[in-house]
């Protein structure tokens, strides 16, 4: 996740500028609450909310409201960081914030949807804000960090969509708007250098990219001051080791980055990591070590995804308390207008959209991204060949009356929720652990999964096998460079030939066939 250091910088300007005689002392205490949000988001909190009771200048209580607010989401608490962020609200006086903090309220609200994975919405505000040609000449110094911020976040969300070229060509864009005369200045240009390094390394550029990073490395070991850039640089360095099959050296470098961040609450950053440590100790074949990382990579996912959703409630709920007001600043004067009450009533459905389907899709995704397989779709599915159950039944119960509807819902949804924490992929899982996991009647549970997925336990269980490593090798690059041995066994399957025949069913073609479509596809 994108952490925004910029508020900060240009903020101190602001109030040096605008408020001369109280601005300076302000400037010092912002600048103690900065240096907090990349120590420990949780000391910034209580530093700036103390701040913030005793501080009565209304673009003093803005700035410090949105500094509480990174805070939370470096911790990945997106529901407070929205929160913190609509309250400012009440401190805002119409027609009497200046030109820089009118940008500074849209900058923001794009950063908030990026947060919340709405890129989409994100990167409208942006494209608008950098339409402006008055934007971008400003020889403000607070409004030339803006941009920079700017185009550090539209660089985010190029990568996000797997265009790096224009990712790295708008961090280039980004280092054009700062310098080095501040500690603001120097952040912003040390997070473009740690992105920088993951887009050459998918670029296929690993010798350039190392090069950069353990510059940055170096720098911020003498300083020894940013715990959150020094993992997350740590993190970034750990992908050229895995890419050059070095898992011992790669581990070596994430257990460093973590024991950075710790004992620090940058959950979505620990997050990263320990998805980093469970994939290289996979492909150092320590079950012992994959499994515990994987188990803390699995839990906070958990957590993290479902503040998310939460925050997305908050974000809708921010729309509608500011529909009279020009949220996404757009050329000031030009299209203040263009803002309605039908516009925004639009994107209000848009967002709800997403937050009750997000869910239900995500299953769907896969079958869309093999809708030019067409031809494969007649082949016959062969997973009952493979099951230890049988063929699986073509006639309900005659005992299915038995199971109350509302047995049936709770077995339902934990079947929905098991399924999101990934614990399929547990090779030894079956019929009746589940059974004792979910403290659920193994026929009762069998009879479920027979009626509701159209399978018995057994094809249930490798097609969610299948879709999930399948979705891997579409969305990361890296696993297109596992053999297909360690691929079935990443998924839970006892054997080579079984996973071919269970991916081929499902699939319609075998593991390579596929891998080659998709590095073609992704080559073009």
């Amino acid at each position: 996740m994108r952490q925004k250091s910029i508020q900060i910088l240009f903020i101190v300007f602001c109030s040096i500028f605008i408020h001369g005689q109280s601005g300076p002392d302000f400037s010092i205490l912002l600048d103690k609450a900065f240096q907090k949000l990349y120590q420990d988001p949780d000391d910034c909190i209580s530093y700036s909310q103390s701040l913030l009771i005793s501080d009565q200048n209304i673009e003093h209580k803005i700035i410090l409201q949105n500094i509480i607010s990174q805070a939370y989401a470096m911790k990945g608490d997106y529901v407070q960081s929205v929160n913190v962020s609509t309250q400012k609200e009440v401190y805002e006086e119409k027609d009497k914030l200046s030109y820089f903090m009118q940008v500074f309220g849209d900058y923001d609200l794009a950063d908030q949807y990026q947060n919340l994975d709405l890129f989409d919405q994100s990167q409208r505000i942006i494209s608008d804000l950098l339409a402006s040609k008055k934007l971008l000449t400003s020889n403000d110094p607070k409004l030339k960090i803006t941009v920079a911020e700017l185009y550090q976040l539209q660089a985010l969300n190029f990568g996000i969509n797997r265009n790096y070229a224009l990712a790295l060509e708008n961090l280039e864009k980004s280092n054009r708007y700062i310098d080095n005369h501040n500690e603001e200045n120097r952040i912003i240009g040390t997070e473009n250098k740690i992105f920088q390094t993951t887009y050459l390394l998918r670029q296929n550029k690993p010798e350039e990219a190392r090069k950069l990073i353990e510059g940055v490395i170096s720098d911020l070991e003498k300083k020894n001051d940013q715990p959150f850039l020094s993992a997350l640089a740590y993190e970034a360095s750990s992908r050229y080791y895995f890419l050059k099959e070095d898992y011992n050296k790669a581990v070596e470098i994430l257990e460093k980055g973590l024991s950075k961040i710790e004992k620090l609450p940058y959950n979505y950053l620990k997050v990263k990591i320990y998805e980093s440590l469970s994939k290289n100790y996979f492909a150092l074949h320590n079950d012992e070590k994959y499994y515990d990382y994987n188990k803390l990579y699995a839990e906070l996912k958990a957590k993290l995804d479902s503040n998310n959703k939460e925050g997305i409630r908050y974000i809708i709920k921010l729309v509608e308390t500011n529909q009279n007001k020009n949220l996404e600043f757009q050329k000031q004067n030009e299209q203040r207008k263009f803002w309605t009450l039908a516009s925004i009533f639009l994107l209000i459905i848009m967002l709800l959209i997403i937050y009750f389907l997000v869910e239900t899709r995500r299953k769907k995704d896969l079958k869309k991204q093999f809708d030019f397989f067409k031809k494969q779709k007649n082949r016959a599915q062969l997973i009952s060949s493979i099951s230890n159950e049988g063929v699986i039944q073509t006639e309900k119960s005659t005992e299915s009356n038995k199971i109350s509807k509302e047995k049936e819902f709770e077995i339902l949804q934990k079947l929905n929720e098991w399924e999101k924490s990934g614990l399929y992929l547990n090779k030894n899982m079956s019929l009746s652990s589940l059974s004792a996991q979910m403290e659920i009647n193994t026929k009762y549970l069998s009879e479920v999964i027979n009626n509701s997925k159209g399978k018995n336990f057994n094809g249930y269980i490798n097609e969610l096998r299948i879709n999930h490593i399948a979705h891997l090798l579409k969305t990361d690059s890296t696993y297109l460079n596992y053999k297909v041995s360690y691929l079935a066994e990443f998924s839970g399957f006892s054997s080579h030939s079984a996973f071919t025949t269970v991916f081929k069913s499902v699939t319609g073609m075998s593991p390579n066939a596929y891998i080659q479509e998709i590095s073609k596809n992704k080559a073009s």
